[in-house]
């Protein structure tokens, strides 16, 4: 049986430290083109005992994303991460302008956000508060 919410912890949890999605063994130039060139993220240097397995891993603002190999690959169609961004619209253009699909939904009260695509299929939610 789980505890109760009323039950004291001596932890307390902090921030999110990264999401690791997952993509397919040999596409670390395909990350890369989508992460650091179209997102804007700066690629992270791997320790090498994790390089070694391929993927890599990339920070903007207060967000890291780890991309591992995954044998055999499936792209997370449901389960995603939501980032909250400024500027919403901005990063909708940009996206769109490099021919991905951004797909916007209403359905998150307070909140305007799409949903888009990385290059492998993963599902990532885009979030902005809305400002009225």
């Amino acid at each position: 049986m789980m505890g109760s919410v009323t039950d004291a912890v001596p932890y307390s949890f902090v921030t999110l430290h990264h999401v690791q999605l997952a993509m397919p063994r040999g596409e670390e130039s395909t990350a890369r083109a989508f992460w650091a060139g179209v997102l804007g993220m700066t690629e992270l240097t791997k320790p090498p005992v994790l390089a070694a397995r391929g993927g890599c891993w990339f920070r903007g603002g207060g967000l890291e994303v780890h991309l591992g190999v995954e044998d055999p690959f499936a792209p997370a169609r449901k389960a995603h991460p939501g980032v909250l961004v400024r500027d919403l619209p901005a990063l909708a253009e940009r996206l769109e302008n490099t021919g991905l699909t951004v797909t916007w939904d209403d359905g998150f009260p307070g909140h305007h956000r799409f949903y888009v695509s990385d290059p492998f299929g993963n599902r990532l939610e885009f979030l902005e508060p809305d400002a009225s």
